[in-house]
């Protein structure tokens, strides 16, 4: 049972990695859900103070993933229209399945809102290249965000590996 656990957790924890990169998986909530399923194996003590803080950092950078390809827009100069079609484009093209869609949505999105804001297209495609370096930006956040939540996964799998084995 533990071992199965382990290897379910282990599971979690790569998905998580693979989820930063990639827009289907949610790659903190997995790295989450892969710290909390280590610690549902029997011998190990549950750390709720851990895994508290973790999952604030999770909600927290989950969050922020859904708001930083708006906030690169707003920051290249787009307007509250071209914010909200980023967004929009965001939540569609996780969604669609058009291949690339979580790339091409928000800069989509923001390009449009701008168009309807009444922004020449210059203003509009430097609002939509905002959106997109928020994106990329967002993504790296979250890469490194699962890849310490492995390193701590790690770290506690090497500390509690001879009451699993």
């Amino acid at each position: 049972m533990e071992i199965i656990l382990l290897i379910i957790a282990g599971v979690f924890m790569i998905l998580g990695v693979l989820g930063s990169f990639l827009p289907v998986l949610p790659g903190v909530p997995l790295s989450w859900m892969g710290l909390l399923i280590f610690y549902l194996i029997p011998e190990i003590e549950m750390n709720y103070l851990f895994l508290g803080i973790t999952l604030a950092v999770t909600v927290i950078i989950y969050v922020l993933d859904l708001v930083i390809p708006a906030l690169g827009t707003k920051r290249f100069g787009g307007s509250r229209k071209g914010m909200i079609g980023a967004t929009i484009g965001l939540v569609v093209g996780i969604f669609a399945p058009i291949p690339f869609a979580i790339l091409i949505g928000p800069f989509v999105g923001a390009f449009i809102g701008e168009i309807i804001n009444k922004s020449d297209s210059r203003t509009a495609g430097k609002a939509a290249f905002g959106s997109f370096v928020g994106l990329l930006a967002s993504s790296f956040m979250e890469f490194i965000v699962t890849f310490a939540f492995l390193i701590l996964f790690l770290y506690q799998f090497w500390t509690y590996k001879a009451l699993i084995f």
